[in-house]
């Protein structure tokens, strides 16, 4: 298992960590001036074409104009002064559907299999809960995505639905997409 990386609130100074093995992780609200470490993180993630619907080719001005759209609340992760995540999280439907959030996350390829992963999907489920959402849906859960799905089931979703074929994965063509939903508990 993948130990836990500390989250450090964003207006707090980072204490060094007693274990320089174990770094320290800060999740925030990302700035403007966080876009070419984002644009670097989306473009290594979605260049794979193995686990997000974007075209590999998309050009920074649509990846970003996405990942920083209306409605949306972007955040990243910073270990060592370094941007090595980020996630987004929105209603994942408007109007009578808008109790339900939604939320996205790329790693930098990096910095995978170090718990950042797992660090930003308590704190995106926690948000989320803080925002009022009562429910948390990922529409499009790569079924060849393997850490994601373990992750997201140790984060207590489940597979509430399954899309035959719905995903052209670049080296083993149509696979299947899972729906995960979770309930939360919003803060009152």
């Amino acid at each position: 298992m993948v130990p836990k990386l500390p989250i450090i609130p964003a207006d707090m100074k980072q204490p060094q960590a007693r274990n320089p093995r174990r770094q320290s992780l800060q999740i925030r609200y990302a700035r403007k001036n966080d876009r070419d470490a984002i644009w670097q993180i989306f473009q290594a993630v979605v260049a794979r074409g193995d686990t997000y619907v974007f075209d590999p080719q998309i050009s920074r001005v649509k990846a970003l104009g996405y990942w920083f759209g209306q409605k949306r609340r972007c955040y990243v992760a910073v270990s060592d002064e370094r941007i090595v995540g980020t996630y987004i999280l929105n209603a994942n439907q408007p109007g009578l559907g808008s109790h339900v959030a939604n939320a996205g996350f790329m790693v930098a390829p990096s910095a995978q299999g170090r718990g950042i992963g797992h660090a930003m999907g308590e704190h995106c489920l926690r948000e989320a809960e803080r925002l009022g959402f009562r429910a948390m849906q990922f529409n499009f859960v790569v079924s060849t995505n393997e850490p994601a799905l373990r992750l997201w089931k140790e984060l207590g979703f489940r597979i509430v639905g399954r899309l035959p074929g719905a995903f052209r994965h670049a080296q083993e063509g149509f696979v299947d997409v899972y729906v995960m939903y979770r309930q939360l508990s919003p803060v009152a």
